[in-house]
């Protein structure tokens, strides 16, 4: 089988309707709405495309501009999902390209023209295609490899595009678009099919990439508050608890919501959902950069400090209580106050594990409990020892 246009043409067809049936069927298991826009422009290619060969074909009614015209709108297609994909809002200027060329449909295909109408088309598609490689640059070392591959290839057959434009400057050049004629021609095509195949790889990749991030992120997450679940706290804490000292004090707030059972017995468990998506809430708010924070389970949550103090323990413990007790009483009419109670400890040695300094915020607890409820019971480990 020898690479002549149609069987290029042929390829490409091929090639560009099952990427776009992958993409599409992606789409459907994830609504990710960068993939609607890659697949459709991969549709839009193997429509193009199939116009193309019919021409070859001897179906002459079929407009040569309309068929390359539908390769400027898949690549602007193409943008269009890589700005979803990187979260940026394109300008609706790019939209416009498609009314220019559009605009043009009129001309003849005559030899002169076929030269004029390649260098412009060549230049419509690689526009969007080099901003679609430059949108793809500020995120550097958190793209995937699937990514990463994706902006390279978009910058090559970008770049691909803009040399195809200057070539119609060179004297004798042979360029018939018409009927599919000359080197350059050729050559296009090839690329054309090639660089499907590599951006449909790439964009299947960046997505499968994206999507086990969201997987991961989920699983780490308590899903009701979004804090971090036990499971993600035991592996990040070691980390945070190996940087204690003497210099660097670590502490752990463990909290309870008093009498939180008289919420879901009064208002039912949506309300005490509420409430511990409330606590979360402050509790993210006031924890300062670098902290960890989770929900260990029930009403129960946790606070991982490092470079800490006594004071500043105090201090996040007592704004917690305060806007808490507020929120809890503005919204809940109980029996007894629903409060909470802080066992807290600071430490200027790193702990056996995360466990045992758990086990250490427990007793911490179980004394604040004991004592009243509503306080924050603090037991000083450090040089200085004590209990506040």
């Amino acid at each position: 089988m020898t690479l002549d246009p149609p069987t290029i043409l042929a390829l490409t067809i091929a090639l560009a309707a099952a990427a776009a049936l992958y993409l599409a069927i992606e789409w459907h298991s994830v609504r990710e709405s960068s993939l609607l826009f890659w697949a459709s422009g991969f549709a839009t290619i193997g429509v193009g495309s199939t116009l193309a060969l019919l021409r070859i074909n001897g179906f002459l009614m079929i407009g040569i501009w309309l068929a390359n015209g539908m390769l400027v709108s898949a690549h602007v297609l193409f943008l269009l999902g890589v700005a979803r994909f990187t979260q940026v809002k394109l300008s609706r200027a790019w939209l416009l390209m498609l009314v220019v060329w559009f605009g043009m449909l009129a001309l003849p295909a005559d030899l002169p023209w076929s030269k004029a109408m390649l260098g412009v088309q060549s230049l419509l598609v690689a526009l969007p295609t080099l901003r679609a490689s430059y949108l793809l640059r500020p995120h550097g070392s958190s793209l995937s490899i699937g990514a990463v591959q994706l902006r390279y290839v978009l910058r090559f057959h970008g770049g691909f595009y803009v040399v195809k434009a200057l070539s119609v400057l060179i004297p004798g050049a042979l360029i018939d678009l018409a009927s599919f004629k000359g080197e350059i021609i050729q050559i296009s095509l090839v690329e054309g099919a090639m660089a499907i195949m590599l951006i449909a790889l790439s964009m299947t990749g960046s997505e499968r990439h994206r999507r086990e991030q969201q997987i991961a992120r989920l699983a780490a997450r308590d899903p009701l508050t979004a804090l971090y679940n036990r499971r993600a706290l035991e592996l990040r804490a070691p980390r945070l608890l190996a940087k204690v000292s003497s210099t660097q004090p670590g502490a752990l707030l463990l909290i309870d919501i008093d009498n939180f059972k008289l919420v879901n017995d009064l208002y039912g468990h949506t309300a005490g959902d509420r409430l511990l998506i409330g606590l979360s809430e402050l509790i993210r708010s006031a924890t300062p950069q670098g902290a960890l924070s989770a929900r260990l389970g029930g009403d129960e949550f946790v606070i991982l400090l490092v470079n800490t103090s006594t004071q500043q323990i105090i201090e996040l413990g007592s704004h917690l209580r305060e806007q808490f007790q507020q929120r809890a009483a503005q919204a809940f009419t109980t029996p007894a106050p629903v409060t909470l109670s802080i066992g807290a400890n600071l430490f200027d040695q790193p702990p056996a594990s995360l466990a045992a300094v758990i086990e250490l915020g427990d007793t911490a607890l179980y004394e604040t409990k004991r004592g009243g409820r509503d306080s924050l019971q603090l037991v000083d480990r450090t040089g200085a020892g004590g209990l506040r």
